[in-house]
């Protein structure tokens, strides 16, 4: 099974919502997560926003994607942590 060619062009600004129980610890483990895989994130452009009542976050975090090894790795962290539920 051969890999299937990029429809992205590297490098470029990649938005990925995250989303996740609204605790204390949900944005700073996120953050600390994507600058594991993007270290020249800057923290300042996150957007961050509560459901209607509160219960969950999201937060979505513009990167400079510069492979899809990398969005690939990304993704997996984010996805297998326990205090995040969706990752887009």
């Amino acid at each position: 099974m051969s890999e299937q060619p990029s429809l992205i062009e590297y490098p470029c600004d990649f938005p990925i919502k995250i989303m996740g129980k609204a605790q204390p610890e949900f944005t700073q483990t996120t953050l600390a997560i994507v600058r594991n895989h993007a270290p020249d994130f800057d923290a300042e452009t996150i957007s961050v926003r509560a459901s209607k009542n509160g219960t969950y976050l999201s937060i979505t975090c513009t990167i400079r994607a510069t492979s899809r090894t990398q969005l690939d790795a990304l993704y997996q962290a984010l996805s297998s942590h326990p205090l995040i539920a969706v990752v887009l």
